[in-house]
């Protein structure tokens, strides 16, 4: 059987929910082992860490030697770009506040192997082929209370199966699923998650101006020029395009037939024509659905996805801001921290957490018994980090500018036969490039696997042995990590304690600061640093 999956991002909280959605106080310590005491609040609102927003690989011991900070942090030679946030120089840095020196992150620091060896294989395995989000978001649709949106497709448990072959949801939803190569590293599979990502544009840039009613070769012309803007191209492979619903000429032939290919235009088409294309930022009214889970494990040890999802995240862009406007609210980022001012969100309620850009962002949990419910205000903080003021995100976001260029990238999320791509203008594959830079197989340089896998007993990445594996066999685990990291992240479900951490860590990190002094820190060697690095991928150099 073939198994397919996705990237990612996170979030936190903690307490023992009871059906009401009433927290407990009450002191945890992890499974019973000597790890740190974390005390759950009684108020899920209330702000345990205002610097959450640092995630937690960001307290990695870089040693002067490692570097995984580059992901995130860029500056870039150009100037029109509207990312402006230009933080390359954080790469090893530690530019906190003094709130932010301190690890709130004390998940990390947990010891859960006893834990963990006392829990069934079969349990797990039974638990996370799970669905609980079909029931969760039916009743969360029927919930008069409820004021926010529904972040639903059917049979999106199911994986692959609620799509057909060029990714769109089998229900008509308009959701369409694209296949793209998870960032490194806290989304690999090795690192104890599988995910999807799905994006949805507004009716208008689904309806024809020349036929009645929508036309989904209007839709796929449209992604396509988004596709377009995002990773500023010329022109791109499509599916099969009739042209004669979208009333124009695509692939500048001459002729209004059948396109596979489209060239750039100035707008967008059908009745979004009103709509600019506009280099590296999305339209507004386009919706992201993005689902973690468990790491899924077949009866013969397959590794794949599961049902039950850890956390659905959701995206709309409810606003759009031009590049002068952008850079202002960049600059105003940059004071903020300069002034050494906390971050502060808008919170919205049911309809989410404003983040300052346009964006509104609203993520669902598993609750102490395995169902889903809302995020509480502290837990969505910590997905502000990644989808506000990092200088290597496009518009906000990381997977779709990943996505498999072109006709050949629509359809679900397949890891199988994808090659290790490199960044742009970059000379080695990504994931061999970060493997080399990070100096392990997880920011924290503590996933055993990966290294006895990739890396020779010198310490130094087996390059040529990297080469040879696709995606899937590079960042896949075998069957016994899969269950373990399960089994780790259920025991943080079981005592809510989210509001420490999400990362299914077994044994306490040891190359992880809990507390930082800046002026302590070895500076990261400039020969580890990477200037210039794209989240956006070179797939001309990985075809076979």
């Amino acid at each position: 059987m073939k198994y397919t999956f996705v990237p990612l991002l996170a979030g936190l909280l903690l307490a023992a929910c009871d059906q009401a959605g009433q927290v407990e106080n009450r002191t945890v310590e992890a499974a019973g082992n000597a790890g740190p005491q974390r005390q759950i609040p009684p108020d899920l609102n209330r702000i345990y860490n205002q610097e959450a927003p640092i995630p937690p690989q960001c307290y990695t011991r870089t040693e002067g030697d490692f570097n995984p900070c580059y992901t995130c942090h860029q500056t870039y030679p150009d100037r029109t770009r509207p990312n402006t946030m230009w933080d390359g120089y954080l790469q090893g840095s530690y530019d906190f506040s003094e709130l932010g020196e301190t690890n709130h992150w004390l998940n990390l620091f947990v010891d859960r192997r006893d834990a963990v060896a006392k829990m069934s294989d079969q349990d797990i395995i039974r638990y996370i082929n799970q669905d609980n989000y079909t029931p969760y978001m039916k009743t969360l649709a029927e919930d008069s209370d409820w004021k926010g949106p529904v972040p639903y497709v059917r049979d999106l448990q199911n994986g692959a199966d609620a799509f057909d072959e060029q990714g769109f949801a089998r229900d008509g939803s308009h959701w369409v699923a694209f296949n793209y190569k998870p960032l490194p590293s806290t989304f690999w599979p090795t690192n104890g998650s599988t995910d999807d990502v799905m994006v949805r544009l507004p009716e208008k840039f689904r309806t024809s101006t020349c036929q009645a009613g929508e036309s989904r070769d209007v839709y796929l012309a449209n992604l396509s020029l988004m596709e377009m803007a995002i990773k500023e191209l010329d022109s791109i492979t499509t599916p099969a395009i009739d042209e004669t619903m979208v009333c124009a000429d695509l692939d500048g032939d001459g002729t209004v037939t059948t396109a596979r290919e489209m060239l750039r235009r100035d707008h967008y088409l059908g009745n979004a024509k009103d709509v600019p294309v506009t280099d590296m930022l999305y339209p507004a009214g386009i919706e992201f659905l993005h689902t973690v889970r468990y790491v899924g494990v077949d009866d013969q040890g397959n590794i794949g996805i599961p049902r039950r999802m850890k956390e659905v995240r959701y995206m709309n862009k409810i606003r759009s801001f031009n590049n002068a406007q952008l850079k202002s609210l960049y600059g105003n980022e940059h004071q903020e921290k300069a002034e050494g001012n906390l971050p502060t969100y808008t919170d919205h309620g049911d309809r989410g957490m404003d983040n300052g850009f346009g964006w509104m962002v609203l993520g669902f949990i598993e609750k102490a018994d395995g169902t889903l419910r809302p995020q509480s205000n502290q837990e969505q903080r910590f997905c502000m980090g990644c989808h506000t003021t990092v200088g290597t995100t496009i518009d906000q976001t990381f997977a779709f500018p990943r996505k498999v260029t072109g006709a050949e990238g629509w359809g679900y999320i397949n890891l199988h036969g994808m090659r290790d791509a490199p960044a742009m203008n970059q000379p080695l594959g990504e994931i061999a490039q970060y493997l080399d830079l990070v100096g392990g197989g997880n920011e924290f340089r503590e996933n055993d696997e990966m290294r006895a896998r990739w890396f020779n007993e010198d310490g130094e990445v087996d390059l040529e042995k990297v080469a040879k594996a696709d995606v899937h066999e590079l960042i896949t685990p075998s069957r016994d990590r899969a269950l373990s990291l399960n089994k780790a992240y259920k025991l943080i479900v079981e005592e809510q304690s989210f509001l420490y951490g999400r990362d299914a860590t077994l044994a306490p990190a040891e190359n992880v600061f809990r507390h930082i002094n800046p002026d302590e820190i070895a500076p990261l060697k400039p020969e580890k640093r990477i200037d210039g690095y794209e989240i956006r991928l070179d797939w001309s150099t990985a075809e076979d």
